[in-house]
């Protein structure tokens, strides 16, 4: 959907460029699929804070998203709202499954209400309905991807997101993450067949410091600018140069060239990792 742009009567709004909301068929939620939504502000459990920059906004119902379907095996369901959802980039729809009961997905782009879907381990290949991968023909956009086998979607759910099925390797399907990352995943996994709705979320310019506060997000804050308690950096007159050989972190750690990631086992599974370089001929 295209975006909106709104006239320049403020300097903030003079770069700013909104969602369009009207192909959204439903404005308050299923009373049935949402719960309260208790804000952290990057505290952890002791109070203090663990991710920076984090706090305010405005407040919000969580939505219960139906990662799995797989308790609706060849029941069809009919999309019976398309919504907009505060806590994720993409569209959910809500789906009226035929036994009666409602449920929320994330919405493939190009679902439209009346659709029907259905989830098996074999159905039809349409967009939004929900499959295993090694039914699903080789070179098709998929979504929502199980990594673990009966756990639910847990990859490519954002806005505008898809990975495609480049192959099957006994007992593995091979696919190709957004990132371009190639990595191997149970042939048995699901997954849902389309793209994430919302494609133009990447777009958006939000115009102003205040539309951020809406969304939670306080201003970041260079180290130098602080006092010399506070970060490594800080301290001096001025905007003074951090008087250091290599930059740090705010806790004393080397900022640059240091490797932090640890090995996990799930990258036995990758083909070749998104920071693959071509070579040049």
């Amino acid at each position: 959907m295209p975006l909106k742009k709104p006239k320049p009567t403020t300097p903030g709004r003079r770069q700013m460029t909104i969602a369009d909301f009207s192909w959204l068929t439903k404005k308050e939620p299923e009373k049935t699929l949402v719960e309260g939504k208790q804000r952290s502000s990057g505290r952890d459990n002791k109070g203090r804070v663990s991710s920076r920059f984090r706090g305010g906004g405005h407040k919000r119902l969580y939505r219960i998203i139906d990662f799995k379907q797989t308790t609706k095996f060849g029941i069809p369901a009919r999309v019976s709202a398309l919504e907009y959802d505060p806590n994720r980039s993409a569209r959910i729809a809500l789906l009226h499954y035929a036994d009666g009961e409602k449920k929320y997905v994330i919405a493939a782009d190009g679902l439209k209400v009346g659709d029907q879907i259905v989830t098996g381990e074999r159905t039809k290949v349409k967009v939004g309905n929900r499959m295993q991968l090694q039914h699903i023909p080789v070179g098709y956009h998929v979504f929502n991807i199980e990594m673990q086998i009966g756990r639910g979607g847990q990859i490519v759910r954002s806005a505008g997101a898809t990975a495609t099925l480049v192959g099957l390797d006994e007992p593995h399907a091979i696919i190709q993450l957004p990132s371009g990352e190639i990595r191997k995943v149970r042939k048995e996994c699901f997954a849902t067949i389309g793209i994430v709705s919302n494609g133009e979320h990447n777009l958006i310019n939000y115009g102003k410091a205040g539309r951020m506060r809406w969304l939670g997000r306080k201003p970041h804050v260079l180290g130098k600018s602080m006092n010399a308690v506070d970060h490594p950096h800080g301290g001096g007159e001025g905007h003074a140069s951090i008087g250091l050989v290599a930059p740090k972190t705010p806790w004393g750690k080397k900022a640059l060239g240091v490797k932090t990631r640890s090995g996990r086992k799930s990258t036995t599974l990758i083909i070749r990792r998104r920071t693959h370089k071509k070579k040049r001929k």
